[in-house]
């Protein structure tokens, strides 16, 4: 498996990571980003999955 990598909500500044998924928002620890919905929102402020960008944290 490839490292694990966050993705950073560009509106509100949420963080996504891979590792531990957002299991309270229905994506499953261990999810690569690749595979979350493409319907899929910012938990926080509703910003849309392309709205997010990959960070080094």
């Amino acid at each position: 498996m490839t490292e694990a990598k966050t993705w950073m909500c560009l509106i509100c500044g949420w963080i996504y990571d891979e590792a531990a998924g957002a299991p309270d928002h229905g994506i499953a620890p261990g999810t690569a980003w690749a595979d979350v919905p493409m319907n899929w929102t910012c938990p926080e402020c509703g910003a849309r999955k392309e709205d997010f960008e990959m960070v080094q944290i």
